[in-house]
């Protein structure tokens, strides 16, 4: 599932409400320095010249949208996720200046989002962007290596928790964590971020950063890797309750 169109939308998001969604990586295929066994952009492809939209083209297609569905549909967010990573994009900054300037203009009470899977975080102008956002929703799917390896697939094979941790402490808790709990199969490997030992790790990791607000989910459309399992509601609220007892806010999506 690719978005093909720079700004698109409004959708309803489960987790965040009237969503308008921007896409700033390829329009026809996924980029990412993961290769989620759950993504539902699919695999990465490999392209030598992937071609990005421009920051002049994504303010321009923002602005469009935004005058087109003004005032009957005013949206609750501007999400950037989509195909792949939007950190990627060299001018990320640039391109969340232009979209709070744009914000302000035309519907101040919106939220800008990013979604992120946190590998960019070692680049500052990156974290500089995030800042400006109302909402950084950062990704953190296992609190081992081996299992994060095993679910996000990540292009740096030296990417280690510990690191992505050690980026995610830099906003002293004001971020949402997200991670997607499953549990499956792939490539003859076990998957499954639902046991004691990880779950252990994962909250151990959770009280490092202790978050603002967590968010925690299940697959919910078809996924590139088959052999991939969706845990229900009831077991959860259980990985969640721990947490909530312990004051974090915690967001269900299941």
């Amino acid at each position: 599932m690719l978005f093909g169109e720079i700004a698109y939308g409004p959708i309803h998001s489960r987790r965040l409400g009237t969503s308008l969604g921007m896409e700033i990586m390829p329009l026809e295929h996924k980029l990412c320095t993961f290769d989620c066994v759950y993504c539902e952009c699919g695999w990465n492809e490999k392209v030598d010249h992937p071609q990005l939209p421009t920051r002049d083209e994504v303010l321009a297609a923002l602005e469009t949208k935004l005058r087109a569905i003004l005032p009957e549909t005013t949206p609750d967010v501007i999400t950037f996720s989509g195909n792949g990573e939007p950190t990627l994009h060299p001018d990320f900054l640039g391109i969340i200046e232009d979209t709070c300037a744009l914000r302000d203009q035309y519907c101040p009470a919106a939220k800008v989002s990013v979604l992120s899977n946190s590998t960019q975080l070692g680049r500052q102008e990156v974290v500089q962007a995030l800042r400006l956002c109302d909402n950084r929703i950062l990704k953190l799917d296992a609190g081992t290596d081996e299992m994060m390896r095993r679910i996000d697939q990540p292009v740096n094979s030296d990417l280690t928790v510990e690191r992505i941790v050690e980026w995610l402490a830099v906003f002293q808790g004001d971020f949402t964590l997200q991670t997607c709990f499953l549990r499956g199969s792939h490539n003859g490997l076990v998957i499954d971020n639902t046991t004691p030992e990880e779950l252990d790790a994962w909250y151990c990791a959770v009280e490092k950063l202790r978050p603002k607000q967590i968010m925690i989910y299940v697959i919910d459309r078809k996924t590139p890797e088959e052999h991939l399992e969706k845990i229900s509601r009831e077991e959860m609220e259980r990985i969640a309750a721990p947490l909530i007892e312990k004051g974090y806010e915690v967001i269900i999506s299941a």
